[in-house]
């Protein structure tokens, strides 16, 4: 695992296995410290111990689904400047609008690349620049 002494610590919440290690590889790719989490619940634990600078997070996940942990992380004051990014597989006006309620700064499609998530941390994260 490549680290840098100032990686930006991203999470990515996804209750697919797959998601989590393709996220981590691109992520790792370019110079992040990646910690993922498989839901809602796991990530809230996981976010007050490590404060990424974002988060990506699933839409659709058991337990607590994007959404609700989403609200969650935006009705904490520690964390509610923290970007969060959704993460679906539906491109739908329903599921963007409704992300923009509990507060998620974008919405991604799935499947990502690298680029459109490198795109969204520069976009939202201050002074990134990503490791080649």
């Amino acid at each position: 695992m490549k680290q840098h002494p100032a990686a930006l610590k991203v999470m990515v919440i996804d209750d697919s296995k797959t998601i989590r290690r393709t996220a981590q590889m691109l992520l790792e790719n370019v110079g992040c410290e990646v910690i993922t989490a498989t839901d809602g619940f796991d990530a809230l634990a996981k976010i007050a111990d490590n404060h990424p600078r974002i988060i990506f997070v699933d839409i659709m996940m058991p337990r607590l689904d994007g959404y609700q942990t989403c609200a969650l992380i935006k009705n904490n004051s520690a964390f509610k400047t923290t970007p969060v990014i959704m993460l679906s597989s539906r491109d739908g006006l329903f599921d963007k609008a409704r992300g923009r309620i509990v507060g998620s700064d974008q919405f991604l499609t799935k499947p990502f690349s690298q680029e459109e998530l490198v795109g969204a941390i520069r976009a939202h994260v201050p002074g990134f620049a990503a490791a080649h």
